[in-house]
């Protein structure tokens, strides 16, 4: 059996994320029937879709069985691959970041920042990163009742910390949030590089190069800076830092530099975004969370679950193998739809509701295992000390019009969310 045509386009069609129902009514659809399948889609090598809980944890955990470099680590068309590999050498990934390592490679640079990003570290940055948050707050408040929540402050917000903590100055944040969308966005004509509908995979390709060059052409410049005048922030880190005893590769470092300066900031900005439409939808549960500020903590979990920008990573099986009664080839290529995981009504009652004091809630959006998000403390720390400082202030919420997502099957996540407001 393999998942039937129409629903096996849903899960790799970028409109059916901007859609949002449409992309969870696929996932239902396959966690009731086929919760474990092969999709086969033209244009796509078949893949395996995953689409439970469990087994997503189950094999996110098996990092020798399941690995990340040996195929693309992301969906791509059989075109897409095989024009990377001609580029990089037989290689199927155009970035080495730790995205795209397995062991021992992934452990070793994956140690280079760790300490950088664990909570006793960023306890010292806590009083600047509420001061950044009370800041964009006042911009919001000085706009009088009404703005665009998505664009006036999630998505500039947590762009400002992760520059700051990279080292890149203020100036230079538009242009670094401007290549973000285009990487993340090749497929959304309203923030992609050409400003169209991407016609080929070869389009597609031209354009995540050009963005990637004008990335690596900053960063290159910012490694020799950071060389000859270390700072006390990540990018000394990176363009000073060596993995078994060498400098880093150009490859791996732009590639490290590349993943802080789009993950550091988009996924947290879509889980921003999507908290504020979530609580301009319900206002029961704001005025839950505005009456029990205790409970942002467990409102910052449930809005990682609730909008989980990463919608999936790929995993490709180093050996035959069984997972949930399914046989696995060696080389098979396995999706890991966290979206769903997310919704799987096995582990998450009443799935489609945002509850801003669900517990427990052991979501997936942070993937799990060795390969778990660098930046989730960072993530979370933002997200809390932005609404312990706008909940207060904050008396009233609702939509001032519709809401819109980006077209992508990658990362994702609102690109509007015009709210109208009262702020003490």
């Amino acid at each position: 059996m393999t998942i039937p045509e129409h629903i096996a386009r849903d899960v790799v069609d970028p409109k059916a994320y901007a859609d949002g129902k449409r992309v969870d009514d696929a996932f239902r659809w396959l966690r009731a029937n086929a919760p474990l399948d092969v999709a086969e889609v033209e244009g796509f090598d078949p893949f395996w879709v995953v689409t439970r809980h469990a087994d997503i944890l189950n094999i996110e955990r098996q990092n020798d069985l399941f690995h990340n470099e040996d195929r693309s680590a992301t969906l791509t068309t059989i075109e897409s691959d095989k024009r990377v590999r001609e580029m990089m050498g037989g290689k199927p990934n155009i970035l080495r970041s730790l995205v795209q390592m397995d062991n021992p490679d992934h452990m070793q640079y994956r140690r280079l920042t760790q300490a950088w990003f664990m909570p006793q570290n960023l306890r010292k940055l806590e009083d600047r990163v509420r001061e950044i948050a009370r800041g964009f707050i006042d911009q919001m408040a000085a706009k009088g009742t009404e703005c665009d929540f998505a664009r006036d402050v999630a998505f500039l917000y947590p762009l400002h910390v992760i520059m700051e903590v990279l080292g890149v100055p203020p100036i230079d944040e538009p242009r670094m949030l401007k290549l973000t969308q285009e990487l993340f966005g090749t497929q959304d004509p309203d923030v992609n590089r050409a400003g169209k509908e991407v016609g080929t995979a070869e389009d597609a390709l031209k354009m995540i190069n050009e963005t990637i060059f004008d990335f690596m052409t900053y960063f290159n410049a910012m490694t020799e800076d950071r060389r000859q005048n270390p700072r006390e922030d990540l990018a000394s880190v990176i363009a000073n830092g060596a993995v078994y005893g060498q400098p880093l590769g150009h490859l791996e470092a732009m590639s490290y530099y590349i993943i802080a300066a789009t993950a550091g900031h988009d996924t947290t900005s879509n889980t921003t975004a999507g908290a504020m439409w979530a609580l301009a939808e319900n206002p029961d549960q704001f005025a839950k969370v505005k009456n029990d500020l205790s409970l942002i903590p467990s409102m910052v979990e449930e809005s990682i679950r609730w909008e989980t920008p990463v919608k999936h990573f790929m995993r490709t099986a180093t050996d035959d193998t069984e997972i949930a009664g399914r046989k696995i080839a060696k080389n098979d290529w396995l999706f890991l739809a966290y979206p769903s995981g997310n919704r799987d009504e096995a582990v998450f009652e009443d799935p489609y509701s945002f509850k801003v004091d669900r517990s427990p809630n052991k979501h997936v959006a942070f993937g799990y295992g060795a390969h778990v998000c660098l930046g989730q403390h960072l993530a979370r720390m933002e997200m809390r000390l932005l609404w312990e400082e706008l909940l207060p202030r904050l008396k009233s919420v609702e939509l001032a019009g519709t809401p819109s997502r980006t077209q992508a099957n990658f990362v994702s996540g609102p690109k509007t969310v015009p709210i109208r407001f009262q702020m003490s």
